[in-house]
């Protein structure tokens, strides 16, 4: 599909009065002070990802159909379990009486970087494709993704989010999802001896705090590390690895989405195109196949197009 054809499929919507602009955008809600626990709708692009009924990782919705994860949370589960996997979206809780109060999203597909190394965490990074579309909502919105040039400086904070562990020692894992104020430290300072000492690529980004006791942990894997442009909230990174949880001198490392805007785009794009269902006269059918592509041009039109 051409440009001068997906401008028109975005006048037709348009027409339609249908918004453009949804993503990073969430309910406005109060802010717990001194908190750690996060209301319903605070963070509306977080998902837990279940593998075979079990939380396995976080994630973060991009569009109706995809959500980005960490491929270490997948690298393991790749073909035939796919559909063992199923992602809950617009929940803060994950008890069994409240999961079954939802009905999960199964996974289509699962794609990771082929760069991933898991050894050194590098290119740490994979995008699930959903049988069906979520519908968005006040508890379910996608997050922008970042600019090229997204580079933040050190001390900006972000934001973490996941239902991980609470202690290092793995004993407890919440119910409830957790959220957490991080600073971003500079990849020179992460990279110097009393830290990681050379082991941050520029495929890596780091947040969290010199004297440790605020950190991502085993569980939050996949998870966003967002982070406020004006009034918008973009996905900096995806959580990958550290040493331990909240440590002094290991802060977290996390995937730096902006070094895979074109790997994410050619992933979505070929898929979204290659798909037979995508022919003349379903691209305005109301259902899935409208959802998707609604869900595949707001992602155009706010990060490539603009």
């Amino acid at each position: 599909i051409c440009i001068q054809q997906l401008l028109l499929v975005v006048l037709c919507l348009a027409c339609e009065g249908i918004s453009l602009t949804d993503c990073g955008a969430r309910a406005k809600l109060p802010r717990i002070v001194g908190g750690v626990e996060a209301p319903l709708g605070r963070w509306p692009w977080q998902v837990s990802l279940y593998y075979s009924n079990r939380h396995t990782c976080g994630g973060s919705i991009i569009t109706s159909q995809w959500i980005v994860t960490a491929a270490h949370c997948v690298h393991n589960y790749r073909l035939p379990q796919v559909s063992s996997w199923v992602v809950y979206a617009g929940i803060v809780t994950r008890s069994s009486a409240k999961i079954a109060q939802h009905a999960g999203y199964v996974v289509e597909k699962i794609i990771y970087n082929e760069n991933y190394n898991h050894r050194s965490h590098d290119s740490d990074i994979a995008l699930m494709k959903l049988q069906r579309p979520l519908n968005f909502s006040d508890t379910i919105r996608p997050i922008c993704l970042p600019p090229y040039d997204y580079d933040l400086p050190g001390g900006t904070q972000c934001w973490i989010s996941g239902w991980g562990y609470t202690r290092p020692d793995g004993v407890h894992s919440p119910d409830t999802l957790k959220e957490a104020p991080v600073p971003i430290i500079s990849t020179k300072k992460c990279n110097s001896s009393c830290m990681y000492n050379g082991d941050i690529t520029p495929r890596m980004l780091c947040a969290g705090y010199t004297e440790g006791k605020v950190d991502a942990c085993q569980g939050d894997s996949g998870g966003p590390l967002v982070c406020q442009d004006k009034n918008l909230w973009r996905l900096a990174g995806v959580v990958s690895w550290g040493t331990g949880c909240a440590e002094p001198n290991h802060p977290g490392v996390y995937s730096k989405v902006a070094e895979f805007l074109d790997w994410i785009y050619d992933m979505i794009e070929v898929d979204t195109f290659s798909n037979r269902s995508y022919n003349a006269s379903k691209l305005f059918t109301p259902l899935g196949t409208y959802q998707t592509l609604l869900g595949f041009i707001v992602f155009i039109m706010n990060q490539r197009l603009l």
